[in-house]
């Protein structure tokens, strides 16, 4: 008899997966909302649990934004360090729901803080795919004027993802901001030059421009609508793609 193989259901064994800090706050002004949280952590589970290899880049904007710091008087890169710090608290309680629900993690950080995570290295997160863990990238580049879009790509193409997610509370790309234009068109699909043309706002420039150099395909969608996550992983149409 044939056993059930969940790797033959799937079209993507391992992504890259970008959240906002903000995402974590749910409806809450700011911080991490514990159900919200928990809400993340069990649609990747649940992609794990089917074998996808998952790496995580969380941002910091629910509890601090780097350039919300420098217009209040914070040098700037201070306010970034404070806001990768930001990104460190947020992969913790991340790592902590995983934990919760009997997922096993792994935290990497591009800063020296040993006592929360190792510091980012391919073979070591090479090795944690190998034991079946969900990695958890924190800190961002490490450096100043980087931002976590730019991270996200770096270490989706650093750990040589199959595609980089960005969920978002939209459920794509829009010709324009669909929460204040009522006639934006959503794009299914659409190409890298496209998007440049049309000036969408779809990552940092930066981030843009190392996934199209890279033939990187990044996948924006509605992380909030519940099984999202698991439909891409299955190949069903959800969001919108950036491609070649």
């Amino acid at each position: 008899m044939l056993l059930h193989n969940p790797l033959n259901m799937i079209k993507y064994k391992r992504i890259l997966l970008k959240l906002s800090g903000e995402a974590l706050m749910g409806n809450d002004d700011y911080g991490i909302n514990p159900n919200k949280l928990e809400e993340y952590v069990y649609q990747i589970k649940e992609i794990a649990d089917l074998g996808v290899e998952t790496g995580i880049v969380i941002g910091g904007g629910n509890i601090f934004r780097g350039m919300t710091g420098e217009k209040s008087g914070t040098d700037r890169v201070k306010g970034d360090q404070m806001g990768m710090l930001a990104t460190v608290i947020n992969g913790l309680a991340i790592q902590s729901a995983f934990e919760k629900a009997g997922e096993r993690t792994t935290i990497f950080t591009s800063i020296n803080i040993e006592s929360v995570g190792e510091r980012f290295n391919k073979d070591k997160v090479m090795a944690a795919f190998e034991n079946k863990k969900v990695v958890i990238f924190t800190g961002g580049t490490g450096n100043p004027y980087f931002t976590t879009d730019t991270a996200s790509a770096l270490r989706a193409l650093e750990m040589e993802a199959e595609i980089l997610l960005k969920g978002t509370r939209v459920d794509g790309i829009y010709s324009a901001d669909p929460e204040k234009d009522p006639a934006a068109e959503k794009f299914d699909e659409i190409t890298y030059e496209e998007a440049i043309r049309r000036n969408l706002k779809i990552m940092d420039r930066t981030a843009f421009t190392m996934c199209r150099e890279n033939n990187l395909p990044i996948l924006v969608f509605d992380m909030n609508k519940k099984g999202n996550l698991r439909k891409i992983i299955e190949g069903i149409k959800t969001g919108t793609i950036v491609h070649k």
